[in-house]
């Protein structure tokens, strides 16, 4: 059996595979199925704008009827359609050219469309206006606010929302443990205490402000001809004022104008997106590691799955899978959109075809990403915290007190207590290398003659109190 004649087809990747159903959404804006859509959508409203009366000299005017019609051509596209566009591009050999030609089947058939079924109706004027499709454009004219929208929808519509319910799920975390005091690891050993919650919200602050950035992405668009001079435009059409229609047309689809540009729009702004995007993994794949690293701890105890396995040889094993599963696709994505930023910003004098394959790969990297947010908020949903190995790690570690009480020291010392001299060298002797407990450290604080006040405050301190202001932090500052 030859795996690749098998119907239906089997997928070569595993976003289109194993993992379809957590990156489905994004098929409705970055398959080529939705970047063939998105250019009959720019090719229609292309042909709208030019016929309303102020762009072309007699060009005749659509009808309310007309215009229903043109825009339910891209939103019927379905199955039956990609068929018969994929049969004109076998023609065409030529993706953009079997758009214009699609489009303008539709329109010789509008008259045969009664109004009853939606249609314009037999008097229509669409089979007239053939030529206005696709009229001075380049094919990237179309191909630019094509991708322009499908990213812009995929941010907004899907990336966006699943990551932000991510950082809300981190923060909501970090609230309901700002309390819970931890012993921290600096270079993996134990270092002043903080809580769970202050250093959840440390990410969810860090992953926030990458999703500011992601909002306020801007997505340009221009649509200017050949080499970005109106040149076929103002020939045939020497009136009109062509940027001012050029700047008209790609704002009312949403996007913001590019004034300036060779024969492609220079790509810019995805290469700053996808800068910004693949910041947000990076800080995710360093959730995705902490997560991992507090579990194989101890400080995580992981909510076994019934029915799940964690080893096809060791049954005790609850593995951190969706940790791991993560730390991978957060790095192919990662690598993806590095590869498509770098790309996309370099094209050969007016232009070459090195962005078309390239942003072709455009939702792998969306899906990669995506992916990960759902294996993450999953891994974060089978998290609970085990206060209590929490609270015996701390008892064990006496020894991180010394950092206080060195500096009470110096601060004694600057007031002029007497007795003080070298707080960090004697903290360091007594502390480097060594476990020192409870009774050792209160000892050594009866015996330094601080101030009273001085003095009961450290002798009242413990490992699990010497959280500074972590819970305050975790309320002041985490919105």
């Amino acid at each position: 059996m030859n795996l690749a004649d098998v119907t239906p087809p089997i997928a070569l990747g595993p976003l289109d595979g194993r993992y379809r159903p957590a990156v489905a959404p994004l098929v409705d804006h970055l398959s080529e199925a939705a970047l063939n859509r998105a250019r009959i959508h720019v090719e229609v409203e292309w042909l709208i704008a030019l016929t309303d009366g102020t762009v072309v000299p007699g060009a005749p005017r659509l009808t309310d009827a007309d215009t229903a019609y043109l825009r339910a051509i891209p939103g019927s596209f379905g199955a039956d359609e990609i068929a018969e566009l994929a049969a004109i591009e076998r023609e065409t050999v030529h993706d953009v050219k079997a758009v214009e030609y699609f489009v303008k089947r539709r329109l010789a058939a509008a008259p045969d469309v009664p109004v009853a079924d939606g249609g314009p109706g037999a008097d229509t004027v669409l089979p007239t206006v053939g030529e206005l499709v696709h009229f001075a454009c380049t094919s990237e004219d179309v191909n630019n606010l094509s991708y322009a929208l499908m990213v812009q929808g995929a941010v907004r519509d899907v990336w966006l929302p699943a990551a932000t319910a991510l950082v809300d799920q981190v923060a909501e975390m970090a609230r309901e443990h700002a309390s819970v005091p931890m012993l921290s690891r600096t270079h993996g050993q134990p270092a002043t205490p903080t809580t769970v919650g202050k250093e959840l919200a440390v990410l969810a602050h860090r992953l926030r402000r990458q999703l500011v950035r992601v909002d306020r992405a801007e997505f340009l668009g221009k649509l200017n001809g050949a080499t970005g001079t109106y040149g076929a435009h103002t020939v045939a059409v020497p009136g009109a004022d062509w940027p001012a229609v050029s700047r008209r047309f790609v704002e009312g689809l949403g996007l913001t104008w590019n004034p300036l540009t060779t024969q492609i729009e220079s790509h810019d702004w995805q290469a700053e997106l996808y800068a910004d995007m693949a910041r947000f993994n990076r800080i995710l794949h360093n959730l995705a590691t902490d997560a991992w690293t507090y579990i194989s701890l101890g400080f995580f105890r992981q909510i076994p799955v019934p029915g799940a396995t964690g080893s096809s040889t060791m049954p005790h094993k609850v593995n951190p899978i969706r940790f791991e599963n993560a730390e991978a696709n957060l790095e192919i994505s990662s690598a993806l959109l590095d590869t498509l930023a770098s790309t996309l910003v370099t094209s050969r004098m007016q232009r070459d075809l090195t962005d078309s394959t390239t942003q072709r790969n455009i939702g792998p990297a969306f899906g990669h990403s995506l992916l990960a947010i759902d294996n993450v908020r999953r891994g974060l949903g089978m998290l609970a915290v085990d206060a209590d190995l929490l609270a015996d790690d701390l008892d064990h570690n006496w020894e991180v007190l010394g950092e206080p009480i060195q500096s009470v020291m110096r601060a004694a010392a600057v007031a002029g207590v007497p007795g003080m001299d070298n707080p960090y060298e004697r903290l360091k002797e007594l502390t480097r290398g060594r476990r020192v407990d409870a009774e050792g450290l209160r000892e050594f604080v009866a015996g330094l003659g601080l101030p009273d006040a001085d003095a009961e405050r450290l002798a009242n301190l413990t490992p699990a109190t010497y959280t500074g202001l972590a819970e305050q932090l975790v309320d002041d500052y985490l919105a």
